[in-house]
């Protein structure tokens, strides 16, 4: 999957993956969108964003967590 609005630069905001070098992280969006705001509540929020902005970090999380392996714990 090819992400153009997504900046991930180690040299940059310790290599945390950001949107069109405006320094607004994948995971501040993600997690507006995970607390429940829509999409043009976040674009309402972070004005230099765009509807495509936050679905694309959307995207980028989503195959972010397909790419790991993440531990899991099991009920008894």
């Amino acid at each position: 999957m090819h992400f153009t609005r997504i900046t991930v630069d180690p040299a940059q905001m310790g290599g945390v993956p950001y949107l069109r070098g405006l320094r607004i992280p994948v995971a501040t969006v993600v997690g507006m969108l995970a607390d429940g705001m829509t999409v043009d509540e976040v674009v309402n929020e972070l004005p230099d964003l765009d509807s495509e902005d936050v679905w694309e970090s959307l995207r980028f999380a989503a195959e972010a967590v397909r790419e790991r392996q993440l531990p899991l714990i099991i009920p008894a």
